[in-house]
């Protein structure tokens, strides 16, 4: 999605999760990217320059806080963690 400004990029393994998330903002107007790996979602960030960014914390490649952490030093941008797990 090179060249496209995104307003949300989603950062989600579960492919089915995803979609169904990324047609609900679409369908309210946002324009969304997807990324199902932690370990690339901060250089999509730097490329793609989203105002949000949708985090899953279990993710293959980096973790959902480490993408979050690598993601504060490098960038001011908003950041929505969601998990499935059911503990702090």
């Amino acid at each position: 999605m090179t060249g496209v400004p995104v307003d949300v990029l989603l950062v989600e393994d579960d492919r089915r999760l995803a979609e169904l998330t990324a047609t609900y903002l679409e369908q309210n107007g946002l324009r969304v990217a997807i990324e199902s790996r932690g370990d690339r979602a901060v250089e999509r960030c730097q490329r793609e320059r989203p105002r949000l960014v949708l985090l899953d914390l279990m993710l293959p490649g980096l973790d959902g806080i480490a993408v979050c952490r690598e993601l504060r030093r490098s960038a001011k941008l908003s950041i929505l963690m969601f998990t499935a797990r059911d503990t702090d």
